[in-house]
This record gives C-alpha cells, structure tokens and sequence, in this order.
C-alpha cells in the first residue's frame, strides 16, 4: 500500500509517495528520521503530526491503537463541517457534540495519508526539495 506524505515547512509543503511499509507502528506525535519516509530528507528530524485512511477517517492522538473507533466530538478537530439548522449569526450552538468515526494513532496498512511537520533541517534545503518536485497543474 503507498503512503502519499505530505511534509510541512515555513508555510510550504514537500509532498512525497512511498511504498516503506517500516512506518506501520509508527504514531501520531512520533519523532521519525527523515529518512524513513524519503532519501531526499536524509538529515531530516520529522514530527507526524495526523494521518488519514483509505476511507477518509482522521486520526485522532488520543486514541491507542490503529482501529476505527466512534467517538463524542465538540467543536475541534473533526467537526469542521456546520450540522443542520445551523445559521450563519450562531456558528456554534451551545452544548452541541456528535458522535463520529475516527481512526486510532497508530499507523497501519490502512493509513493513507500522513502528514509531517520538519523539525529539524537536513543538509539538502527544503526549498530545494520542493525545486525538484514537479509541478501539478491546475485547471
């Protein structure tokens, strides 16, 4: 399964596609060696900071394991979207929380996605990096 990774730095992103199934067991919150995820980052020290599944759930830092899970959520992480009877004057009506299904920390074959912040720099320049990604066109 591969591992689209998208690598945070100053506002810009680095991303990256890898099939190094050595990230299975690793969590959100995880100090990981730039390495593990690409040659390019050697040199680099990387925090995960979220992940994402095939299916779209988050992962949630709270939660142990690697398992789908149905958790109580107020306003934060995982409750971007306005529910029903909402109006644009009351944005966040009082007391309100919803049952949603999230993903537990850990990585697992069913992780998608993983996003990453740099926290310390490597020898190659992360604006160098991002000079050699391709561009992606935008229609």
């Amino acid at each position: 399964m591969a591992f689209k990774i998208n690598v945070a730095h100053n506002g810009k992103t680095f991303k990256i596609e890898t099939e190094n199934e050595d990230l299975v067991g690793y969590s959100i919150n995880d100090k990981v060696d730039g390495k593990e995820f690409s040659s390019d980052l050697t040199g680099y020290e990387l925090l995960i900071t979220g992940t994402s599944d095939k299916s779209g759930f988050m992962g949630r830092a709270e939660i142990d394991g690697p398992a789908l899970h149905k958790v109580l959520l107020g306003y934060g992480k995982g409750m971007h979207k306005r529910p029903k009877g909402e109006t644009k004057v009351n944005r966040k009506p009082k007391g309100l929380r919803l049952r949603k299904t999230v993903r537990g920390k850990e990585i697992s074959l069913f992780t998608v996605q993983i996003n990453a912040k740099v926290l310390k720099e490597g020898s190659k320049k992360f604006d160098s990096l991002l000079e050699a990604q391709p561009k992606e066109k935008t229609e």
